[in-house]
């Protein structure tokens, strides 16, 4: 199988555990609802997240919001297949990273279109500091931006090793 038809497997199976998940938390919880997992710092908790993360702009008026959480995403879907295709023979970091981004962002689309808000119920705390809820689609979306950063750092290293190694070249032929 290649590497386009695991990332497109991959992008199947998270949405689908992510629309799964969430319909469950829907059909079982109240809105509010929390149901300890790990006593002292994980919950299963039924949010809805009409903003974007950590509930950015969700107090926004309709005319701003919606446009911005249903047409920017919309693009940035076409604009991560895109870059699917374009490093999928070349870079399987990054082919990685854009589909985990790409699975969140249908994933959380899919809420918007139909629901108007996302669906969050992963809270993590201690005492009474919470980290604001998420969802199966940003865990997606946040491990595809750590792989993006770790790809950056060793682009960087390469190219610093080609460096020393030009510059070590250079100094031989002085020699």
């Amino acid at each position: 199988m290649n590497r386009l038809w695991k990332m497109l497997v991959l992008i199947v199976i998270l949405v689908l555990s992510d629309q799964l998940t969430k319909g469950v938390i829907q059909s079982s919880f109240s809105l509010g609802e929390s149901i300890p997992i790990i006593d002292g710092f994980f919950n299963f908790t039924y949010v809805r997240n009409p903003g974007a993360a950590f509930g950015f702009l969700a107090d926004a008026e309709d005319y701003i919001r919606r446009p911005l959480f249903l047409f920017l995403p919309v693009v940035a879907c076409f604009w991560l297949t895109w870059l699917i295709w374009s490093v999928r023979k070349t870079n399987m970091l990054l082919c990685l990273a854009f589909s985990l981004i790409l699975s969140g962002a249908i994933g959380n689309l899919i809420d918007r279109f139909t629901l108007d808000y996302v669906v969050d119920f992963l809270d993590f705390y201690y005492g009474r500091s919470h980290f604001p809820a998420f969802n199966i689609a940003d865990s997606a979306i946040s491990v595809g931006g750590f792989l993006i950063f770790l790809d950056f750092i060793f682009e960087l290293r390469k190219k610093r090793q080609e460096l020393r190694l030009k510059k070590l070249e250079e100094l031989n032929k002085g020699n």
